[in-house]
């Protein structure tokens, strides 16, 4: 049985991934309308693994008898004035969201939840390669996004970027 507190925080979490997909697919329809397809890309596919995270959390607490509470979700309310503004917005996301496991980990730990830390490893090291990832894509638009010929490429690149489903099991 999941400790109660740490049911709440779950709960919670599937709340933020969810949101995170919303947040995602409002990023995604910014770079459509100006275009930038590959950009968009790169953040649909981004919203896809969010819907997946959080059906990974609603999985979790169903298979240890818990009930899951759906929240209100709330749409996004940023007005990007720039093509590097929705790339640092979702870094400064995936910072948080990494946080919001990692309090949940620590819970975990102290109630010697030991079920619940191995389920949240795999969440800890996928928000390792989020951050990555993200930084990443923030990085490249500092170094060639002001030129229209290296932004050309790195949206031709960023298009390339293909859904790959979670490889966890829970």
């Amino acid at each position: 049985m999941i400790d109660k507190k740490i049911a709440a925080l779950l709960n919670n979490q599937i709340n933020l991934e969810w949101f995170s997909a919303y947040f995602y697919l409002d990023i995604y329809g910014y770079y459509m309308d100006q275009n930038l397809n590959g950009f968009g890309n790169w953040f649909y596919v981004q919203t896809q693994e969010e819907r997946d995270h959080a059906m990974l959390f609603t999985q979790y607490l169903l298979n240890n008898n818990e009930r899951f509470v759906l929240q209100d979700v709330k749409a996004p309310k940023i007005i990007f004035t720039d093509f590097r503004e929705p790339a640092n917005a979702a870094l400064q996301h995936e910072r948080a969201i990494t946080k919001s496991i990692n309090t949940i980990y620590a819970a975990a730990y102290e109630q010697k939840d030991f079920r619940t830390m191995q389920f949240l490893d795999w969440f800890v090291k996928e928000q390792g390669e989020e951050e990555k990832n993200t930084e990443d894509v923030v990085k490249r638009y500092d170094l060639f996004g002001k030129d229209p010929k290296g932004l050309y490429l790195l949206d031709s690149e960023l298009a390339s970027r293909v859904y790959a489903p979670p490889t966890l099991t829970v």
